[in-house]
């Protein structure tokens, strides 16, 4: 386990829930625990780190894998335990009878009303585009992928990480006495770690999604980028745990002293001050908020949708980081094959993103597909340029969010952070 992915518990998390009784030194059986999930497995094509924080689980009550529960009991905050498992040991494992064949017409391509959506080979969809298909009803929406989309319909109904040797880590982030409970509800921690959507981000068979067919970069806007980026938008697109998250992730990957490119930069780069970084090139749109970022050594308002040459010379950053925005590339692949230009060899190119973008802006795919389907969508991104290795994917979900947040009192969870990275070969 790499662990420095993880964030000191008393800056990640600390409970103020009412139920809960005193603060406690070590766990005990009646314990009520804040924890972080560190679900770390491995595909052809990258590493991958799904993480889960749960802000109240009930040692009593709550069903933990055995293995993990032995290393848990009796423990301090930050103590850490983990566990190697392999093909089927945490979830099921593969199920013959859940991967077959079937007509085309099974898939209902007219399912989301005033859409008509054409399946494809790798992508995940609701089941309810199967309703009639082995008894599956029209309300049923876990995922399903689509193995083939031609002749045949390919249909894998398999969890995706069925096949996977999985390695399940546990983090003790807070200790309380429980308190009188009313109810509640008892967690199984192998399905809230596994659970929509872990394992979707790796392509099916080590054979390449078909994230590229239906006009894929089609926007609901069609007027050129300068016209909606001429206003300055000096707002915040992620909460601030989000942000500071993704400071976090930053802090790791991106080497102390260098030079740093912001591709498609704002007011904000989201880079800790601690890395002191020699310089810091800003690339935007809207000059006011290039000004605005202090980070900033250098800004250059660029049109990557319209020009995706970077205007530098080759191999002069040590990383390029790209915040909540690879979303709105129309020309990815020419922007990746740029990037891997610029970088140092060695050089790690960052994207970070949520589940929030602007609207007009932002690629008809994006909005298909399911919040890790996108990490596999960058995935493609990196692997279709042929210049990076050292592939990795990370997920952060869980975390509440900030008491302050305007948005406090209905959404109770942060944003979630999705990052792919990878190093220039």
């Amino acid at each position: 386990m790499d662990e420095s992915l993880l964030i000191p518990p008393a800056e990640l998390l600390a409970s103020n829930d009412a139920e809960a009784g005193e603060s406690l030194e070590r766990t005990e059986r009646h314990s009520l625990c804040s924890m972080r999930f560190d679900l770390q497995w491995d595909s052809a094509e990258a590493r991958h780190t799904d993480t889960q924080v749960s802000q109240k689980l009930n040692l009593w009550r709550d069903i933990f894998p055995p293995e993990l529960e032995a290393g848990i009991l009796d423990k301090p905050v930050g103590h850490i335990a983990a566990h190697d498992y392999r093909v089927g040991e945490l979830i099921g494992g593969l199920q013959e009878r859940d991967r077959f064949e079937t007509r085309p017409q099974s898939f209902n391509r007219s399912f989301r009303k005033g859409q008509y959506v054409e399946p494809r080979a790798g992508r995940f969809y609701p089941k309810g585009f199967i309703a009639g298909t082995r008894g599956i009803y029209p309300e049923e929406m876990t995922p399903f992928r689509v193995t083939r989309s031609d002749e045949v319909l390919g249909i894998d109904l398999n969890h995706p990480l069925a096949q996977r040797e999985m390695r399940l880590s546990v983090q003790i982030l807070n200790i309380r006495q429980a308190g009188e409970e009313h109810g509640g509800m008892c967690h199984d921690i192998a399905e809230l770690c596994t659970l929509n959507g872990p394992g979707m981000q790796a392509r099916w068979q080590e054979q390449a999604t078909d994230f590229f067919s239906d006009l894929p970069f089609a926007r609901m806007s069609g007027e050129v980028d300068a016209y909606f980026y001429q206003m300055p938008r000096l707002v915040d697109h992620i909460d601030a745990e989000a942000t500071r998250q993704i400071s976090g992730l930053y802090g790791r990957l991106v080497p102390s002293g260098g030079r740093v490119l912001d591709l498609m930069s704002s007011w904000k780069s989201h880079l800790p001050d601690d890395l002191g970084l020699v310089q810091v090139t800003g690339l935007g749109m809207n000059r006011e908020e290039l000004e605005a970022n202090p980070a900033l050594t250098e800004r250059l308002v660029h049109d990557l949708n319209l020009n995706p040459r970077l205007p530098f010379d080759d191999a002069v950053f040590d990383a390029i980081v790209c915040s909540v925005s690879v979303e709105y590339l129309i020309k990815p692949q020419e922007v990746f094959a740029e990037a891997a230009r610029v970088l140092k060899p060695g050089g790690r190119f960052i994207l970070t993103f949520s589940n929030r973008w602007f609207q007009p802006k932002v690629i008809h795919l994006w909005q298909d597909l399911h919040e890790f389907e996108r990490m596999g969508l960058v995935l493609e991104y990196f692997l279709r340029s042929a210049a990076f290795s050292n592939l990795e994917t990370w997920s952060l979900r869980g975390l509440p969010r900030p008491a302050d947040d305007k948005y406090a009192g209905k959404m109770p969870f942060s944003d979630p952070v999705y990052a792919v990275w990878g190093e220039k070969t």
